[in-house]
């Protein structure tokens, strides 16, 4: 198996009536400045201290498609825990934490331990870690915007951020809706290596009084291989008591990272 077939059964086992988002007219939005649309983006992030959601997920690569249903808990910057499940019946489980990761899945009787630093050397990319994965799950930059300069402009999604300097070998797209200033659509690009991210918004909810994402459509793409990942959030709380129980079963073989 290749990398971005790990990658990709990385991000499945991770993840995973609303009114859908609207496209908005360039002549219709108030030009502003990156600095204020990012500030406006990070003052409307989702504040949770606990997540608890059911979550359905659909997986497509061209040859294999499959939709399980997911239990997802976040205690924020701490730990995510996933459930994955197909007819009623457990397939895999996962613990994340800024330190770790470890997952195991039934079909096979495999698991995986290791830190996110090996994982994204063997992923063939150094971007790869907890504060990522948590953001794209509630809808914010996978990257701290704040961290860099952008340029901003209007497109038919609302603003768009660039990085003023960008990476050589690296390419990032934020696209922001322009009412509630949550992500519509990130996109990361690999021109050389000739890959492609990019995750949509395609609609919000509302969760208390706050803007949550409703469904997520993630597309990865390799050379001529692609592969979509569709997660909807079926029912969300936040702020209750979670717990996160994992234990790989005695007898499952070792994923191991080369």
């Amino acid at each position: 198996m290749n990398r971005i077939y790990y990658l990709l059964c990385f991000s499945l086992i991770v993840l995973s009536s609303c009114k859908g988002t609207k496209t908005t007219t360039g002549a219709r939005i108030k030009r502003l400045s990156a600095e204020k649309i990012i500030a406006n983006h990070y003052n409307r992030s989702f504040n949770f201290e606990t997540l608890n959601a059911r979550v359905k997920i659909r997986y497509d690569d061209g040859k294999n498609s499959y939709s399980p249903s997911a239990t997802l808990r976040i205690e924020k910057d701490k730990t995510i825990w996933v459930s994955v499940k197909m007819l009623g019946i457990t397939l895999a489980k996962a613990l994340i934490t800024p330190e770790k990761v470890s997952y195991y899945e039934k079909i096979d009787n495999t698991y995986f331990e290791g830190d996110f630093k090996g994982l994204s050397e063997w992923l063939g990319t150094d971007e790869l870690d907890y504060d990522k994965v948590q953001q794209m799950l509630v809808g914010q930059a996978l990257f701290n915007l704040r961290d860099d300069t952008y340029k901003s402009s209007i497109s038919e999604l609302g603003y768009q951020l660039q990085p003023k300097s960008e990476l050589a070998l690296f390419e990032r797209l934020f696209l922001i809706h322009p009412d509630s200033f949550k992500m519509a659509a990130q996109q990361l690009k690999q021109s050389i290596e000739n890959r492609n991210l990019r995750i949509d918004y395609r609609s919000y909810q509302k969760i208390g009084n706050q803007d949550f994402p409703k469904e997520i459509n993630i597309e990865a793409m390799q050379g001529n291989a692609k592969t979509t990942i569709g997660i909807e959030y079926r029912a969300v709380d936040y702020n209750a008591r979670v717990s996160f129980p994992f234990r790989i079963p005695s007898g499952y073989k070792e994923i191991t990272i080369q």
